[in-house]
């Protein structure tokens, strides 16, 4: 095998900016260097001796551990390259941090909705179909029990294409043509919250660092979309042992080194909440607007202390920038 670059790590990322400046500055303050590589600029490339893999910036050389921050989209194609990438890397003995299995139990919600249901994690219940025909029945069957459902694509984020359906403030609506979702139906079960703007209703993001709950923030804002891309306001937020206790069962039922878990009040739940989804590529720039803790840090003192095994001192003390 070629060899490891013992004080590089990449960053593999299809942006570079806030969140990769943080990433790299925790790593220079533990004496390695962070590289960006773009995981469409990365190839398999057999011909080459050892690896079969190119990494841009490391040469013949592997990293000694890998951040996963950004997978572009693209076709079916290419998302199953970058993710080949990342099965690659493990394979031969680089960290990942998420690796490829955990972030494809967090991108298809219908498998993340099973893992947390088989793990007995308190989640609305979900469904996941093919048929239009059955949908549509599923619609009914919810609507005429009084309930509503939240459309999602299976492979979205940041709140876009939510649509609620079933019963929605007391009138019934339908299932909408399903060729914008990939002729497939991801339901979920609507949690009724408070809404309005003189009492905006929020969910909580709690992030979970090597199986820890770590931080939380409430998401505020009159929709029920509460996604920050989509407007919703970061507030401070106490980390109670109830929304550790969801969080850390999320975490460890997709096998998640570090995860943005979603939850949302339910005073019917045991512990006064549900898990909506789990994010296995978390932006925390909203939650570190409203926390001292430095998570850029906690990150990645958690992959050098687990995944490369070194023993650290606590991180000089620095002023966390906006």
């Amino acid at each position: 095998m070629s060899a490891v670059h013992s004080r590089r790590v990449a960053i593999l990322t299809d942006e570079t900016g806030w969140h990769t400046n943080r990433l790299r500055r925790a790593l220079a303050r533990r004496g390695f260097e962070g590289r960006c590589a773009d995981l469409e600029a990365c190839r398999f490339d057999t011909s080459r001796t050892g690896t079969g893999l190119a990494i841009p910036g490391f040469g013949r050389a592997l990293p000694a551990a890998a951040i996963v921050r950004g997978i572009a989209g693209g076709s079916l194609e290419q998302v199953t390259k970058r993710l080949g990438i990342l099965h690659a890397l493990r394979e031969l003995g680089v960290p990942v941090y998420n690796d490829a299995r955990a972030i494809e139990r967090s991108v298809d919600k219908s498998m993340t909705s099973f893992l947390l249901h088989r793990a007995g994690v308190a989640t609305p219940p979900a469904w996941a179909l093919e048929s239009e025909v059955e949908a549509r029945r599923l619609v009914m069957t919810e609507t005429a029990a009084g309930r509503g459902l939240v459309l999602k694509p299976l492979f979205g984020s940041q709140g876009k294409g939510l649509q609620r359906v079933g019963l929605v403030d007391g009138v019934p609506v339908p299932l909408p043509d399903l060729c914008g979702y990939g002729r497939l139906a991801y339901l979920q079960r609507f949690v009724p919250q408070q809404e309005g703007l003189d009492a905006p209703g929020f969910d909580w993001r709690v992030l979970v660092i090597g199986g820890r709950a770590r931080a939380a923030m409430r998401r505020v804002s009159a929709h029920w979309v509460r996604n920050v891309a989509q407007g919703a306001r970061c507030c401070a937020a106490a980390l109670t042992p109830a929304l550790a206790t969801l969080a850390e069962g999320a975490a460890a039922a997709l096998g998640m080194d570090y995860a943005g878990v979603d939850l949302v009040p339910d005073g019917a739940a045991p512990l006064g909440a549900q898990v909506l989804e789990v994010n296995g590529v978390a932006a925390w720039r909203g939650l570190q607007s409203v926390t001292d803790f430095d998570i850029a840090q906690a990150m990645v003192d958690d992959l050098l202390e687990r995944s490369l095994g070194l023993e650290l001192a606590p991180a000089p003390e620095l002023a966390i920038a906006g």
